[in-house]
């Protein structure tokens, strides 16, 4: 099963974008024997349509383009479920398992994320009900996307 981080907007080269890919490389690494592969990371711009609404169609549908043909949606989102990291592992699992062929992250704009993008999406998933940076964001979901690999491979970088 495919991995990605969809996301709008471009990370700038610098810390932020080396530490999200040193995560998805090990992810890569960790991930081919379990099944999950890809952990690649696709960037749409923001869009300049004159009202939030018309930006967040815009970007939805720039966003859609990356979604893999039948691949789960899970969308990042502050309203959305807290999990702990075991439980997006078995998650995952259960979605490979099933044999879906892709699983896409979505995370959003600054104006946030278009409605009918959010209701096509599986699950809302939410780091906590503070607002992240976009770039913060994409570390951390790397790093959970690495440390699900561990978890899944009974590597001992997890330690609950």
């Amino acid at each position: 099963m495919k991995a990605q981080i969809l996301a709008i907007g471009r990370m700038k080269d610098g810390p932020e974008r080396l530490l999200v890919e040193r995560y998805l490389e090990r992810a890569r690494a960790t991930g081919r024997a379990l099944g999950l592969s890809d952990f690649s990371v696709h960037e749409a711009p923001e869009s300049r349509a004159g009202s939030a609404p018309q930006r967040k169609a815009e970007e939805a549908q720039a966003l859609r383009r990356f979604r893999p043909e039948g691949g789960m949606l899970v969308v990042l989102d502050e309203r959305g479920e807290a999990i702990g990291s075991e439980t997006l592992a078995r998650r995952i699992a259960s979605w490979r398992d099933a044999s879906r062929p892709g699983l896409a992250f979505v995370i959003g704009g600054a104006d946030g994320l278009d409605p009918a993008l959010m209701a096509e999406a599986e699950m809302k998933l939410s780091f906590s009900p503070l607002t992240w940076p976009h770039q913060l964001v994409r570390i951390m979901l790397a790093e959970q996307l690495y440390r699900t690999t561990t978890i899944l491979s009974g590597h001992p970088y997890h330690r609950a």
